[in-house]
C-alpha cells in the first residue's frame, strides 16, 4: 500500500504570495531568514495582506542558513507565547524547514529531538495551527514536502524530519521571489531539485503519481536549469515550478543516498560546511553508478537518459554512462566541482579543498555509519554496506568513477 500526500491548496504563477488573503484565521506567525525577503518587499507585503485579511501578525527573523536546533527550540517557544492559529513559512528551503520543526514543537512542547528524528513517528499536528509554506528558491520544494532538516551542529549532524504531518496545508509558488535570486544560489537548489527528481523515480517507493513529477521535473530542470542560472526570468519561472514537481515527488516517492550522504557530510567537517545542493551536484553521478548494479534501477536511469533527454546510447550501460556525464556538463556549466577534492569557500570549483583530506579519512567510518543510518538510505534501490559507503565517500572526494 502506498500514499501520496500533497498540500490541499497550491498557489503558483506571478503574484501568487498574495493568496494569503485567502486565509482564515486570528494569529499569524511569519518565519523567515536572513533579510533577502525584507530588502525585496515580500515579507511587507505578506505581512500587510495579512493583516488586510483580519490577521494579527507577528514575525520571527534571522533562521540561518542551515537552520539549528537552538533556531527551532526558540521558534517554538516565540510561538508558544504568541499563539498563532496559522504559521507561515517564507524564504528559503532554510526557513520552512525550520518553522516545520518549531511547529511540531509549538504544538507538543514536550516532545524532545530524539524522538522527533524518528521518521514518520509524529504525533498528530493541527492541534493549534495550520502551515502556509512560501518559497523563494528552486530546489528544496519544501512547500510541498513531508521532510524538514535541522542541524545539531554540537554533533555536527543534519538530521532529517520526516512525517506526512508537516506537508504544508498551503503552497505559494511565486516566481517573483526567485528573480533576484543569486546565480550559486540558483546553481545549488536547481541540482538539489534534479537530485531529488532522479532519485524520486529510482526509488523503493515510487509510483506511478511519484513518476509522473519526477519525469517531467527531469526535463524542465535539465532545459532550463543554464539559463536561470543566467537571470533569465522565464527559465526562472520554469524552474520554480519545476523543482515543485520534484517535491511531489520525492515526499511521497522518498529519496536515496545521494541525500543520505549529503545530510551526513554537510556539518561533519571544521574546515567549513558542504553546501547541500552543492553536495548533492558532486555526489549523484557517483551514485548512478553505484545503484546501476541493480536491475531496476539501471533500466530506470537508462529510460531519462534516452526517452526524456534524448541523450546518446545504444544499450542501457551507454544511457546510465550519457545521463552520468550529462549531470558533469550541468556542474561545469554552473561551476560546481565535480568532486570535494576541489570543494571551494562557498561551493564553487577550487584547486584545492577547504574539506582537509585527512580530517575526511579520519571521519570515513563515523560518517559512513551515519548515512547508512539515514532516513533517505532505507528506500535507495541498491543497499550499500559499510565498506561501500566508505569506498563511496572515497570516490565522492577524490571524484572517481564508481566500478563496485
Amino acid at each position: 500500500m502506498g500514499q501520496f500526500t500533497n498540500p490541499r491548496d497550491l498557489y503558483f504563477g506571478e503574484g501568487a504570495r498574495h493568496e494569503v488573503k485567502k486565509l482564515k484565521g486570528s494569529k499569524a506567525l511569519i518565519v523567515t531568514g536572513g533579510g533577502s525577503m525584507r530588502r525585496g518587499g515580500f515579507l511587507q507585503e505578506v505581512e500587510a495582506d495579512l493583516k488586510e485579511a483580519g490577521f494579527e501578525v507577528q514575525i520571527f527573523e534571522g533562521v540561518e542558513s542551515d537552520p539549528s536546533v537552538d533556531t527551532v527550540m526558540r521558534g517554538a517557544k516565540a510561538m508558544e507565547e504568541f499563539g498563532p492559529d496559522w504559521i507561515i513559512g517564507i524564504g528559503g528551503g532554510s526557513p520552512i524547514d525550520a518553522a516545520k520543526g518549531m511547529w511540531l514543537f509549538y504544538e507538543y512542547p514536550d516532545e524532545t529531538f530524539e524522538e522527533a528524528v524518528v521518521p514518520f513517528s509524529f504525533p498528530t499536528l493541527r492541534t493549534k495551527a495550520r502551515f502556509c509554506a512560501i518559497s523563494s528558491t528552486s530546489g528544496t520544494a519544501t512547500e510541498v514536502t513531508a521532510f524538514s532538516v535541522i542541524t545539531d551542529y554540537e554533533k555536527g549532524i543534519k538530521y532529517p524530519l520526516a512525517d506526512f504531518n508537516i506537508t504544508p496545508d498551503v503552497a505559494i509558488v511565486d516566481p517573483e521571489l526567485t528573480y533576484t535570486m543569486p546565480v550559486k544560489l540558483c546553481a545549488h537548489t536547481g541540482m538539489d531539485a534534479l537530485t531529488h527528481a532522479i532519485e524520486a523515480y529510482v526509488s523503493t517507493a515510487s509510483s506511478m503519481f511519484t513518476d509522473a513529477n519526477a519525469l517531467h521535473a527531469i526535463r524542465e530542470i535539465v532545459e532550463w536549469l543554464p539559463a536561470s542560472y543566467q537571470g533569465d526570468h522565464e527559465a526562472r519561472a520554469h524552474m520554480h515550478e519545476a523543482q515543485c514537481l520534484a517535491g511531489i515527488a520525492f515526499s511521497s516517492g522518498l529519496l536515496g543516498i545521494v541525500h543520505s550522504m549529503a545530510h551526513k557530510t554537510g556539518a561533519a567537517y571544521s574546515g567549513d560546511h558542504i553546501i547541500h545542493g552543492c553536495a548533492n551536484a558532486m555526489y549523484l553521478g557517483k551514485v548512478i553508478q553505484f545503484n546501476a548494479k541493480d536491475t531496476r534501477a539501471k533500466t530506470r536511469y537508462a529510460y531519462i537518459a534516452h526517452e526524456i533527454l534524448h541523450l546518446p546510447g545504444e544499450t542501457e550501460d551507454e544511457l546510465v554512462a550519457a545521463l552520468v556525464q550529462k549531470i558533469r556538463d550541468l556542474n561545469d556549466q554552473l561551476n560546481i566541482p565535480q568532486g570535494i577534492k576541489n570543494y571551494g569557500k562557498g561551493g564553487v570549483k577550487a584547486d584545492e579543498s577547504i574539506i582537509d583530506y585527512d580530517e575526511f579519512k579520519a571521519k570515513k567510518a563515523d560518517v559512513a555509519a551515519n548515512a547508512l543510518l539515514d532516513a533517505c538510505t532505507g528506500s535507495n534501490p541498491r543497499q550499500p554496506t559499510q565498506k561501500d559507503m566508505e569506498k563511496l565517500l572515497e570516490c565522492v572526494y577524490n571524484d572517481e568513477d564508481v566500478d563496485f
